[in-house]
């Protein structure tokens, strides 16, 4: 997959970035080059091998899955600034 000027301007555009259109042909290159390392990752055999979320094995920590009286909501909400009931109340940030 090549990457040029218009793809970089693009994708700068719908990230908000602001660049330089003298700075795109550079950046063009640049992501040319971390996709020709990808392509080249895309070649190691890895059947066989299984998914890892760290390099060194180790048993998560588990803990007695008990019921309990879910706290106290006085408590909890104590330091709201604002509750409606036994709920926090925060700012809309979707329209």
């Amino acid at each position: 997959m090549a990457i040029d000027a218009a793809t970089v301007r693009k994708v700068a555009r719908l990230a908000r970035i602001a660049e330089p259109e003298e700075k795109l042909e550079g950046l063009a290159k640049e992501l040319n080059g971390i996709m020709a390392w990808i392509e080249q990752l895309n070649e190691v055999d890895t059947d066989g091998v299984e998914p890892m979320a760290s390099a060194v094995h180790v048993p998560l920590p588990m803990r007695d899955d008990v019921v309990t009286d879910g706290g106290d909501p006085e408590v909890v909400l104590s330091n709201s600034p604002k509750r409606a009931g036994n709920f926090y109340v925060v700012p809309k940030v979707v329209e």
